[in-house]
C-alpha cells in the first residue's frame, strides 16, 4: 500500500481539525500541505502536495486505475514563488473560517485536507489553519452545504493552489497531472 507524503494520526476528521499534525520543524515560517484522496475499488488513490518555507515543493499523485504508477515529484522553488503561495492564502480570507459546519470527511466521498502555517510579521506566534472536509465535486455541493460562504472560499482557494502547483510541476517536469 502506498502512503501519502505525510502520515497523519488516524483519528476522526473533526478531532484532527482541532489539532493538526505538522512536520514543519521551524515555527513561524510558511508551510502549506493539501491532501485529497479516497480508498475505493482501486485502493488508496490520492493527490497531495506540500510546500515549505525553504522552497521545497513535493507532489504526489497515486492512482491505481489500469495499474497506473504513482507520480512523485520534488522541486525547489524561489522565495518569490513561496511568497506568491502565501499571498494566495492570505487573500482568500480563510483565517477566520471553521470547518465545523462543512460536510464530514471520509466514507465513499473521500477526504480533503488543507494545512497552512502563516508566519506572523512580528515574529510572534504563527497562524495555523487546518481544514478537513469531504471531497467537493461541484459548486452545487458547496451551495447546498450548511456553510456555503466559508466552503466557497475554501473551494476557490483549493482551485487556485492546485492550478499553481500543476503549472509548476508541468513547467519543471513536463508531466501532465491527472
Amino acid at each position: 500500500m502506498v502512503e501519502p507524503l505525510i502520515s497523519l494520526n488516524r483519528m476522526s476528521s473533526r478531532s484532527r481539525s482541532r489539532s493538526p499534525v505538522r512536520n514543519s520543524a521551524i515555527p513561524n515560517e510558511f508551510y502549506l500541505r493539501y491532501y485529497v484522496g479516497h480508498t475505493g475499488r482501486f485502493g488508496h488513490e490520492f493527490l497531495e502536495f506540500e510546500l515549505r518555507s525553504d522552497g521545497r515543493l513535493r507532489y504526489a499523485n497515486n492512482s491505481n486505475y489500469k495499474s497506473d504508477l504513482m507520480i512523485r515529484k520534488e522541486v525547489y522553488v524561489s522565495n518569490l514563488i513561496v511568497d506568491e503561495f502565501e499571498k494566495i492564502v492570505k487573500e482568500s480570507n480563510m483565517v477566520g473560517e471553521s470547518d465545523k459546519r462543512w460536510p464530514e470527511s471520509g466514507g465513499k466521498d473521500g477526504t480533503q485536507e488543507l494545512e497552512v502555517v502563516l508566519p506572523s510579521p512580528s515574529g510572534d506566534n504563527a497562524t495555523e489553519l487546518f481544514f478537513c472536509t469531504s471531497k467537493l465535486g461541484s459548486m452545487s455541493e458547496v451551495a447546498n452545504s450548511r456553510d456555503p460562504k466559508g466552503l466557497e472560499k475554501f473551494y476557490y482557494l483549493i482551485q487556485d493552489l492546485k492550478c499553481f502547483v500543476f503549472s509548476l510541476i508541468n513547467i519543471h517536469f513536463r508531466v501532465r497531472p491527472v
